[in-house]
């Protein structure tokens, strides 16, 4: 007998069908002798749904302690139903709220960190030979608030349940089958990969890949909680995330693209020891996640620095820039949201000279100019106008991947 933890998206149970196709998929791994809990996000559109009606009330932004009082409504109404459809089933099922479930986080409205999981109550359900369905996606702070993870919180409720309670494989369900050299719907000769290291998948997860939440995958490297993808709509296997991979002759594992890119430049800043510094320091006071990074060299006693940030947090970053601009002094400050960001991975590329020139090749052949670029042991980031960051991924993809 197995613990296996099951994650299934929204798409996944968008509808009673849906629900029903989930609830046969945990039966069967219960019918087979296995423990089974299932941690499931909302419904479909639901949590869009959800932001756009706080909109309605306060166009100004609601208070993020009542967004997440709403925004964990949609994981409840998740749990319910699918608890329902096994029930229907006729099997033994209990749904958990993330608290009941024991979900301890800090009180960093809607982006809560967890801070412990308390697993009693799941080991008294299981010792039942319960299903247990938790929402995702959520905990409780120390004053008794209900807190959110972020976007894809609940890939990481997943991966937390499956290492505090040593669980067999941690499965998450999505509307893709496995984890692809490139995203399918953009490149049609992507290849699904049988097996990818965390390392790899964190840095495709974090550069856009949007089938793994990057907390999730930093969780599961850290307790070594293998991971499988695979679809909740096709039965058959998925990719496996682990630590050691039996290497293919493949130096790039897979090229990555994020739209949800900013660029900004502050002009004509003192040349000065301690600039940079101030400037990267306050946005960080601000939670402000900077990427790629670059600093002109010195001129006439000025330089300039350009950085991308997450294009959702253009806002606080003008504003920022503003205020240090009137108290360091600065020219002017150029925006661009018009940018998106095409990334390589590897774990190989490292020791094979050369990597980097054929991706500019492949860019260079179709006509695309590079605005900035960013390199790791294992990934390179170009930074391209927005236009051309489909014919990009599929260049570049077809440069590296046969």
């Amino acid at each position: 007998m197995a613990l296996i933890v099951k994650k299934f998206g929204g798409s996944s149970v968008a509808n009673a069908e849906r629900v029903f196709n989930v609830a046969n998929i945990i039966v069967e791994d219960y019918k087979a002798g296995n423990d089974v809990i299932a941690v499931v996000s909302a419904q479909g559109d639901t949590t869009d749904e959800l932001i756009s009606k706080a909109y309605e009330i306060n166009p100004d932004g609601p208070s993020k302690r009542e967004m997440d009082m709403l925004m964990s409504a949609g994981e409840q109404i998740s749990i319910a139903l699918l608890a329902m459809a096994i029930e229907k089933l006729g099997y033994p099922v209990i749904s958990l709220l993330g608290w009941q479930a024991g979900f301890k986080t800090d009180s960093k409205y809607s982006a809560a960190r967890i801070k412990s999981l308390d697993t009693d109550r799941l080991k008294a359900e299981l010792a039942k030979r319960n299903i247990v369905i938790v929402a995702g996606f959520q905990g409780i702070n120390k004053y008794d608030d209900i807190t959110t993870l972020g976007r894809g919180g609940s890939d990481t409720s997943a991966v937390a349940i499956a290492a505090a309670m040593n669980a067999d494989l941690c499965q998450i369900y999505t509307d893709v089958d496995g984890v692809y050299t490139a995203d399918p719907r953009i490149v049609k000769n992507a290849k699904k990969m049988q097996e990818i290291t965390y390392d790899e998948m964190l840095e495709l997860a974090t550069l856009g890949a949007q089938v793994l939440n990057n907390r999730s995958v930093e969780m599961a490297k850290k307790y070594n909680v293998e991971l499988e993808v695979l679809s909740s709509f096709e039965r058959k296997p998925g990719t496996i995330v682990k630590e050691v991979i039996t290497m293919e002759k493949m130096l790039i594992r897979g090229v990555a693209r994020d739209n949800n890119v900013a660029r900004f430049s502050i002009i004509g800043l003192p040349d000065t020891p301690g600039v940079a510094f101030k400037l990267f320091n306050n946005l960080a006071k601000k939670n402000i996640n900077v990427d790629i990074i670059l600093q002109s060299v010195g001129r006439d006693g000025t330089k300039d620095i350009t950085f991308t940030v997450a294009k959702n947090q253009s806002k606080e970053t003008m504003q920022v820039l503003e205020e240090f601009k009137q108290s360091v002094g600065g020219q002017k400050i150029i925006f661009d949201d018009k940018v998106s960001k095409i990334s390589i991975v590897g774990t190989g590329m490292e020791t094979h000279p050369g990597v980097a020139a054929k991706m500019f090749e492949a860019l260079y052949s179709a006509g695309i100019n590079i605005q900035m670029i960013s390199t790791s042991e294992i990934k390179i980031s170009v930074l391209i106008d927005i236009e051309y960051s489909d014919l990009a991924v599929q260049v570049v993809h077809d440069a590296f991947i046969e």
